[in-house]
């Protein structure tokens, strides 16, 4: 007697889990352009580096004896992986079963997922498409789960907690799996994506509001609001882009960055720095080729260009050491910090802070965004809240002075113990020197035989007041560089740095803010 019979049934099951939904279903699927969740994660990850968890796990019918007679696959694939040789746990819903939405022993595996990332402490990866709960319920009778039950969210929080978390929107994401795609550190979604409260039909039976779900939830609209961080062209686009973003991040909060060899000199001085920013102060001027000329070749990595589009955040590289950049897009808005700025700027920090990411400000700040608007919009709290965020941080924060540093706004652009540099077209003070001298000369230059030259006289006497010559003097910025220096300087800061990172190791918290 041996236990062959059994051993089949195994085997059987197995391949009945990578049949996934079955030919039709799987068909259906690569109509829509569409990969499978196999598809996607041997597309994430390195090479024959998964090992699934939980193939067997799903639903068995049976006669009356008791023999099986089918089973079906639980539709969440989840289990170990690698990127670039580094280990992570990735899961994601199989919408060829049920469209995703969770069989009973798919709901174990997803919370499953993040426990493991958190036990194991590694990176998670969730690759979304399905909806939430069904209407017509599971298969089997079943009762509401317990009230000793652990709540489904505590492993998602404790997972944002301790690993890094990327997350994907591959297809319509709707309900609980929406839900958990916004609870991560990264989220992208495909161009073919929507990420949805409810569907369209909901919707209209609700509210009488007629929508198509890329009308309700399309990339369009959701890299727009910062519900997602970022857009892919396509499924391989976004897949990318996670194994780009967890390139700059360590394995969990009780690791270190890894740092990348560097062969970009870090004495490389761009002689286009020396001109970039215009003598004219009401031009602007391109601060992501600015970064570019700074930073380790092609190593800047933006995040949310798509919302608060007047702040620029990102992950990039200098000297190899993985660093938060953050800056101001004087091309939008003046580059002034608005509510939506503000709510992208306080989670970047908190995203650094987390990770012990050194951070890079360049700072072009004219103030928070004025107007009815902008009073509407809650800017002073929002705008406080970011400020608060970065008192609270104890990551090594370097601040260069680009050209204006103005009003409150300014404070949330200087860390505590900021290394500060300034270039010779910074500029600092209470306000902006159009607005200064409009509300403190208005009298006078509306006295004046000729206002407008009136005014351009005391905006260019004011601007000389606000030279960062005199702030070098007085020590109030560590130095004054010429900017072809800053990546050179900013280099031997890096390296400076390095005995102070060690401490940072663990847990962050941040206390009540506005």
């Amino acid at each position: 007697m041996t236990w062959k019979d059994e051993t089949d049934k195994i085997y059987q099951r197995r391949d009945r889990a990578l049949e996934q939904g079955g030919a039709d279903a799987v068909a259906r699927h690569h109509n829509k352009g569409r990969l499978t969740i196999r598809e996607r994660i041997d597309a994430l990850l390195d090479d024959g580096s998964f090992d699934e968890i939980g193939i067997g796990a799903g639903e068995a019918e049976h006669d009356e004896t008791g023999a099986p007679e089918s089973f079906t696959p639980a539709n969440y694939v989840l289990g170990f992986g690698k990127i670039d040789g580094r280990a992570c746990v990735v899961g994601g819903e199989d919408f060829t079963l049920k469209g995703g939405s969770p069989s009973e022993a798919g709901v174990r595996k997803s919370v499953y997922t993040e426990e493991l990332a958190v036990k194991y402490k590694l990176p998670l990866i969730r690759l979304h498409e399905g909806a939430g709960g069904s209407v017509s319920g599971p298969k089997k009778d079943s009762v509401s789960a317990p009230v000793y039950d652990v709540p489904r969210f505590r492993s998602v929080a404790r997972a944002m907690a301790s690993v890094p978390v990327a997350t994907a929107a591959l297809g319509a994401v709707a309900g609980m799996p929406a839900a958990r795609l916004v609870a991560a550190h990264f989220s992208v979604m495909s161009r073919s994506a929507q990420v949805l409260i409810a569907g369209p039909a909901v919707v209209q039976r609700a509210m009488g509001e007629k929508v198509t779900k890329e009308e309700l939830g399309g990339a369009d609209v959701h890299t727009r609001n910062g519900t997602v961080d970022n857009a892919g062209e396509d499924e391989p686009d976004a897949l990318a882009q996670i194994r780009r973003f967890l390139h700059y991040l360590p394995q969990n909060v009780w690791e270190l960055p890894p740092v990348s060899a560097c062969d970009d000199p870090v004495d490389r001085r761009d002689e286009a720095l020396l001109e970039i920013v215009p003598r004219d102060r009401r031009r602007a001027f391109d601060m992501r080729r600015l970064l570019g000329k700074v930073l380790d070749r092609e190593t800047f990595f933006e995040i949310g260009k798509g919302y608060g589009r007047s702040q620029i955040t990102g992950l990039a590289r200098l000297n190899g050491q993985a660093v938060g950049v953050w800056g101001n897009d004087g091309r939008h808005l003046a580059g002034a910090m608005t509510a939506d700025g503000a709510h992208k700027v306080r989670r970047f920090v908190e995203l650094c802070q987390t990770f012990h990411l050194p951070v890079l400000s360049f700072v072009d700040e004219p103030g928070f965004m004025i107007g009815s608007q902008a009073e509407r919009e809650a800017t002073i709290r929002h705008g406080t809240n970011a400020a608060m965020t970065v008192a609270m941080c104890s990551v090594p924060w370097a601040s260069i002075m680009v050209r204006r540093s103005f009003g409150v706004a300014q404070t949330a652009h200087y860390g505590p113990d900021a290394y500060v540099l300034a270039w010779p077209s910074a500029e600092r003070g209470a306000l902006p020197v159009e607005g200064g001298v409009a509300v403190a000369f208005h009298r006078e230059i509306a006295q004046a035989e000729d206002p407008d030259a009136r005014r351009r006289e005391l905006e260019e006497l004011m601007a000389a007041k606000q030279s960062p010559f005199p702030r070098a003097e007085a020590f109030s910025v560590h130095e004054l560089i010429d900017p072809r220096e800053t990546r050179p300087k900013l280099c031997r800061w890096i390296e400076r740095i390095q005995p102070l990172l060690p401490a940072l190791l663990g847990p962050s918290g941040f206390s009540v803010r506005p």
